[in-house]
């Protein structure tokens, strides 16, 4: 399924690592995702093969190798040419908008990035080491644990998933979100059937996935996401749960002020370092940052980091004086490519999406990565495929019920 696209480098992630999540439901406290690897080959196994790959074998290997490489320099001097040419255009946009000045169709490169068509890196006949072993990703069981040894706090969840739909939709309504971009924005994100912990890469269709990101909840939090809006927003947060806790009385009370001091710690903890994507996102690697991002699937706490995650596009949007409407599709590019990027793309005439490559919008190594990017590589056609899986998604039993909920 589509998902991840691209995240602004201040406060998203990046595109890519998101593109590659699949958008499924997902199991809720799995195990701990790990790589398998296999067991290095015995000395003598290893020195019988080796001897076992004929001269003539290495040989050809070897003139290959170096057909690759010589097709690949190649390609690589063009390529960075090219991107270069990208990094200088995305300049002269950007001091042409602190200036005032309006932006056109020649600040942006037109030609479609360099495609590499030479030979394909050659198999090494003779046998080597097993690769090293992936880098583990925490789950939603790790988030947990993490929470109750660094906060003691557990976080609250629903009796029943639209229990957790309508406290979302009660918040996204009140604070400015419409029902389609809440829901069109879930159907992308989640395939439509998502869960309030469901985490990327993990389903319940798949025995044996593994998380291929941190990315958790309806929007798909990242562990940075949810730290850096903590960060900013905590305040927000905090005020939202305290007028809560006004209209509460007696034990119900008194467990939501408990629940608001954890909040306080966990946002002195990340306002605890310098305000930029790059040192939170250092933070959601350690267990501490874990127990963090548990606040995502708390029913009080949740809805609020959901919702805005989305409307810090919205009112950068506001900010820079675009003032209409954004469709769903266009909240996505923003809350996906970051909001001065998408914003960018959303504020474009129709006439040059059709024209302008996506790969205005990446960086080389984000892009190459990217299928989805590079097969509809123009605006339009990106926001078009966009709009038609939240249409195909917004048709599946959990966007109905979302819907429902406003």
């Amino acid at each position: 399924m589509l998902i991840a696209l691209i995240r602004k480098p201040h406060s998203r992630a990046s595109f890519a690592r998101r593109l590659c999540a699949t958008s499924l439901a997902l199991m809720a406290l799995a195990p701990l995702a790990r790589a398998e690897t296999a067991a290095p080959l015995p000395p003598r196994v290893a020195d019988a093969l080796a001897q076992a790959v004929s001269p003539e074998a290495i040989a050809e290997y070897r003139y290959r190798l170096q057909q690759y490489q010589a097709a690949r320099a190649e390609f690589d001097r063009d390529a960075e040419a090219y991107w270069n040419a990208i990094a200088e255009r995305r300049r002269i946009r950007n001091a042409k908008r602190r200036a005032g000045d309006q932006v056109s169709v020649e600040d942006y490169v037109l030609a479609q990035p360099p495609v590499y068509t030479g030979p394909k890196r050659p198999v090494d006949p003779e046998p080597k080491q097993p690769p090293s072993e992936r880098k583990t990703i925490p789950v939603v069981a790790d988030f947990l644990k993490a929470a109750a040894d660094y906060y003691q706090f557990a976080p609250q969840r629903p009796a029943a998933e639209v229990d957790f739909k309508r406290a979302y939709a009660r918040v996204a309504r009140a604070m400015g979100l419409t029902r389609e971009q809440a829901v069109r924005v879930y159907a992308f994100e989640t395939g439509g059937n998502g869960d309030h912990d469901m985490q990327s890469g993990l389903s319940k269709s798949r025995p044996g996935s593994r998380a291929i990101s941190t990315a958790i909840g309806y929007n798909q939090l990242l562990t940075t996401n949810t730290l850096v809006l903590l960060a900013e927003k905590g305040h927000h947060i905090v005020k939202a749960l305290n007028d809560r806790a006004a209209t509460l009385s007696g034990p119900q009370r008194a467990a939501l002020e408990r629940k608001i001091a954890v909040v306080k710690r966990m946002v002195a903890f990340a306002r605890s370092i310098p305000g930029n994507w790059s040192e939170h996102e250092k933070l959601g690697r350690t267990p501490q940052g874990w127990g963090v991002h548990a606040l995502v699937l708390d029913i009080d706490v949740g809805p609020l980091l959901q919702t805005h995650k989305l409307l810090t596009s919205v009112i950068f949007a506001r900010q820079k004086g675009y003032m209409a409407p954004l469709t769903a599709a266009e909240l996505e590019m923003m809350n996906l490519t970051g909001d001065g990027t998408g914003l960018d793309m959303v504020t474009m005439p129709q006439a040059m999406r059709e024209v302008v490559p996506t790969s205005n919008f990446f960086q080389r190594s984000g892009y190459e990565r990217n299928p989805v990017a590079i097969r509809h590589n123009t605006v339009a056609k990106l926001l078009a495929v966009t709009d038609a899986r939240m249409d195909a998604n917004s048709n599946n039993p959990g966007a109905r019920e979302l819907a429902a909920a406003f």
